[in-house]
């Protein structure tokens, strides 16, 4: 049914959807607690703190992942004289960066939501500010934000084809490679194929998640 060019071109999109995975779970994996610092940032007391967090948040949500990328790549070199070789690393630094931005928000409005009472009962019962965050009002957050952070996660994995912009070897590269070689252009649609099968599994992750914490109706 399949010839041997059909199964040497999958062998060749998953070496790049291999990277596309890299890509996505070191993004996810550093970006995640990153939000939550730079979210604390961003609610800090301290103004100047404060200030420059939301500053950072603003630059960052403001402005196209991909410039961000090319900015990582292309400015050390440019500018100080000391271009980043590995293509790959610039990229997961740009997108930890953004998504870091992005995951900082989602939290603060989780943070926000939580009646002010919760915290005063708390230190009624003689509970420290930490205690307090961690032992009451995390889980509810984490129930709260878990819809918009899904639509951040699922956003992630399809983001990651930008990662081509300089000449990284991801899904979307690997099929164009083909279709540049091969004159054929079925490849490149194909590639809709893994990135539907990788959002799938990542949305019933999500939904198993999500009736876990069903027990939070707050």
């Amino acid at each position: 049914m399949f010839d041997g060019a059909f199964w040497s071109i999958n062998l060749e999109l998953l070496r790049g959807f291999a990277n596309t995975c890299l890509l996505f779970v070191v993004t996810l994996v550093a970006s995640l607690p990153l939000g939550l610092v730079v979210c604390f940032g961003s609610m800090s007391k301290l103004t100047p703190l404060r200030v420059l967090t939301r500053l950072f948040i603003w630059v960052i949500r403001g402005t196209p992942l991909m410039l961000q990328v090319m900015i990582v790549f292309y400015l050390p070199g440019l500018a100080f004289g000391m271009p980043i070789e590995n293509r790959m690393g610039a990229v997961m630094i740009a997108f930890i960066i953004n998504y870091a931005a992005y995951f900082s928000e989602i939290y603060r409005g989780g943070i926000e939501s939580i009646p002010k009472g919760q915290y005063e009962a708390g230190q009624v019962l003689g509970m420290t500010d930490s205690q307090i965050f961690f032992k009451i009002v995390l889980l509810q957050v984490v129930k709260r934000i878990l819809a918009p952070l899904s639509n951040e996660v699922i956003t992630l994995v399809k983001d990651t084809s930008l990662a081509r912009v300089i000449a990284v070897g991801e899904l979307i590269r690997a099929a164009q490679d083909i279709v540049a070689q091969q004159a054929i252009i079925w490849p490149l649609f194909y590639t809709g194929v893994f990135y539907l099968v990788f959002n799938g599994l990542l949305t019933l992750a999500f939904g198993a998640m999500e009736k876990k914490l069903n027990y939070f109706r707050g």
